[in-house]
């Protein structure tokens, strides 16, 4: 499970984000690449922009069910 302790500063602020937890697998860039993206130089994806939509929060999910080591979070805020 994603700890928001430890999610990348990268991430946009809100309820998705990914943690450093993260082995650079490219799935949540594959399942949602609107909102995710792989930082090339430090090995890691974050979340490039929240979704607003209902299909897209669908997206963000399944982006979510899709990490091999559930480092995607679903329970961020815009702290």
């Amino acid at each position: 499970m994603a700890d928001k302790k430890s999610k990348w500063k990268l991430n946009a602020k809100g309820k998705f984000y990914v943690d450093d937890q993260c082995i650079s697998c490219d799935a949540c860039v594959r399942e949602a690449p609107n909102f995710f993206t792989m930082n090339n130089e430090d090995g890691h994806a974050y979340v490039t922009a929240q979704p607003k939509t209902k299909f897209e929060i669908e997206e963000c999910l399944s982006a979510l069910q899709s990490c091999p080591v559930e480092a995607i979070g679903d329970d961020g805020s815009d702290e």
